[in-house]
């Protein structure tokens, strides 16, 4: 197969995890006999200091050409004065945007040789092996109206939660497409006792269900008793499909569950091309220390080969690697570890 990726390093370590994800997956093209054009544009803080955008029109061509997207992280301290419009994140939002990724899906797996470095018990999070599955486009995020109002001398802010049917019936697709490939148990999370909104998101859910997915558990569930039990008892999690402002903060819970936020990979489906990146923010502190994890971004790598191009075996072939570089004791500063990034990397594509 011909894999034609638009690499997006972005800020801060970014350009380091990215490179060695990009060294796994030649390999994999490598060991299959793959064919992996590879080309670079720029995004975020890197964007702005070159061209003055945080998403330049040559990386919208790029990477609507592509099959698909690897990105690092975007955002830099230096760039905080700037109005939101003009900061580096506004450029991976608008990429979202412009790429119609409505779907984030974000495993959280816990090793078991990291289950010691969770901040909860062992055997709490051991065997924990769950996805959340975040509508990414709509919601308070995007609805309208928006803003900040100065009357009479007083502030007021408004931010508008939307959602359609049908856009809650694509991701509720998804979310059950999921769990027909793992346990067959999909919880959907809103705040249906509160929240109008929620109620027809509650409602939508059932009925995709009932009507196209009757071999898979639904169970739904508030987004404060998810919050409590993703903490207290996370193994009973198998897929949560959630909208998009509780699917980015139950999504960061979850990752304390895995003992590094570095490890956890993302991908963001739509229509088209998909936007594949680790979860890890740009961390500038030590950018260019060589002591990132880049187990995340090659995680991301094992998403892209699977829901991209339909490259199961040798999705499988990289989780694998990874999880046999954590068992063999290779790892880097976060993982209590002392081994550099592209030492990681390395030891990734031998195993591999």
């Amino acid at each position: 197969m011909n894999l034609r990726i638009a690499l997006l390093p972005g800020d801060g370590i970014g350009p380091e995890v990215v490179a060695q994800a990009t060294a796994v997956l030649e390999a994999v093209c490598r060991k299959f006999s793959h064919v992996l054009e590879t080309q670079s544009g720029l995004i975020g803080g890197t964007a702005i200091r070159a061209t003055g955008n945080p998403l330049p029109d040559e990386t919208l061509t790029l990477v609507k050409s592509a099959g698909a997207v690897l990105m690092g992280a975007v955002g830099h301290p230096e760039f905080d004065a700037l109005p939101p419009g003009k900061r580096p994140e506004k450029g991976l939002l608008r990429l979202r945007q412009e790429l119609h990724v409505y779907a984030n899906l974000r495993p959280a797996i816990c090793y078991p040789a990291l289950a010691a470095l969770s901040p909860l018990r062992q055997e709490i999070v051991e065997g924990t092996n769950l996805i959340i599955v975040r509508e990414l486009t709509g919601g308070i995020y995007y609805g309208s109206p928006r803003g900040i109002h100065r009357e009479d001398g007083e502030a007021s802010a408004v931010n508008t939660m939307v959602y359609t049917r049908s856009e809650i019936e694509r991701i509720a697709r998804i979310g059950f497409n999921l769990a027909r490939g793992r346990r067959k148990q999909v919880i959907s999370v809103d705040k249906a006792n509160v929240l109008e909104n929620s109620q027809l998101w509650r409602e939508t859910v059932s009925a995709v269900r009932d009507q196209e997915f009757p071999d898979v558990q639904l169970d739904h569930m508030l987004v404060d008793s998810c919050a409590m039990q993703i903490v207290q008892n996370p193994r009973r999690f198998d897929v949560v499909v959630t909208e998009n402002l509780f699917g980015d903060i139950l999504s960061d819970e979850a990752a304390v569950l895995t003992g590094s936020i570095g490890m956890l990979p993302s991908a963001s489906l739509g229509a088209h091309t998909g936007l594949y990146e680790p979860v890890h923010g740009s961390a500038p502190d030590i950018a260019g220390q060589g002591i990132a994890n880049p187990l995340g971004a090659i995680l991301s790598v094992a998403m892209m080969l699977r829901h991209s191009f339909h490259l199961e075996r040798e999705a499988r072939a990289v989780e694998e690697a990874v999880a046999k570089t954590i068992e063999t004791g290779v790892r880097p500063r976060d993982l209590k570890g002392n081994d550099s990034t592209e030492q990681v990397g390395r030891a990734v594509i031998q195993l591999l």
